[in-house]
């Protein structure tokens, strides 16, 4: 799967995803404005990841749904109730996953979905629960996070004025502003890692010994915030000259598969819309999604 994310092969996407987020502000531009989050931040990675792995989009407002409940179980805050939903959505998406995956088995092609079913009937490394457990994490890692990464990145430019008049008047700044809207306000704020030799930290009061097999929860959002690495860290700038040294795709042999594709989307979508729209302004109240993990504007209206 590696090799359909590379760099080069995400760069191959480009005119694809201009097009699409320019038909977004094309008709945010006759209306004067829009809904940041249901008319760009969410279809435009759900189109891309869809196209990759050939599924359909007729169910889109269902998948969406789905991939924001079964989220929760990323939460440490989730009840036993959000689990219970999380289960229920699982029961309903795995079935309709289970028929595009046989579709697909009968009538292969040139997507990722048939690159993994063809690895599958090689009898190689996935069984059926793998493939579907990947499948999964391809479709809802695909579009969920950059969701967030969209949002979140655009809300930050309308804290920041000046930042969002300094990508208008140099377009090309795009990818490196990227790494300053990831490292200022990341789409995952922590992660899990689970050490499997003892690891020592310099705590506050001292040194930290970790045993192996202990569960370590990792904030991420903190570590982009450390003042002994980023200069003003609670400012936005997206001339930070080391922006990239930021931990929001994680790092290492878990380091984000699709952090090439999540950089792509978020430069086109959210330097078009700079580009376009230098003096757009937010449109009554922005909300946020109630997660500590996952982080994400739930909804930012936009006038132009």
């Amino acid at each position: 799967m590696s090799k359909a994310f590379t760099p080069s092969a995400i760069e191959r996407l480009r005119p694809r995803v201009q097009q699409l987020v320019d038909d977004v502000l094309d008709r945010a531009a006759s209306q004067g404005g829009f809904e940041l989050v249901d008319e760009l931040a969410f279809p435009i990675p759900f189109q891309v990841i869809s196209d990759l792995l050939d599924m359909p989009t007729n169910r889109a407002d269902e998948l969406r749904d789905w991939s924001q409940i079964i989220t929760f179980a990323l939460e440490p805050t989730s009840t036993l109730e959000d689990l219970d939903r999380v289960d229920a959505a699982f029961a309903e998406l795995i079935p309709y996953l289970i028929d595009v995956v046989e579709s697909r088995r009968r009538s292969p092609g040139d997507d990722l979905l048939s690159a993994l079913l063809a690895v599958e009937d090689q009898g190689d490394t996935l069984s059926m629960p793998e493939l579907m457990s990947f499948v999964v994490l391809l479709y809802i890692a695909g579009h969920e996070t950059t969701v967030n990464l969209i949002g979140n990145s655009v809300n930050a430019l309308l804290n920041h004025p000046d930042q969002l008049a300094a990508w208008h008047a140099d377009p090309s700044i795009g990818s490196r502003a990227v790494d300053e809207c990831l490292r200022f306000d990341g789409p995952v704020q922590q992660t899990v890692r689970v050490p499997m030799v003892p690891v020592t930290y310099q705590g506050l009061d001292g040194p930290i010994v970790v045993d192996p097999g202990t569960i370590v929860t990792t904030v991420l959002g903190a570590a982009d915030h450390d003042p002994t690495v980023f200069a003003d860290p609670h400012s936005l700038r997206l001339d930070r000259p080391n922006a990239n040294r930021h931990v929001a795709f994680a790092a290492g042999i878990h380091y984000c598969l699709g952090a090439s594709l999540a950089r792509l989307e978020a430069e086109i979508a959210v330097g078009s819309l700079v580009t376009r729209f230098p003096t757009m302004r937010s449109v009554g109240d922005i909300t946020w999604r109630d997660r500590l993990t996952i982080r994400g504007v739930d909804r930012l209206a936009l006038e132009f």
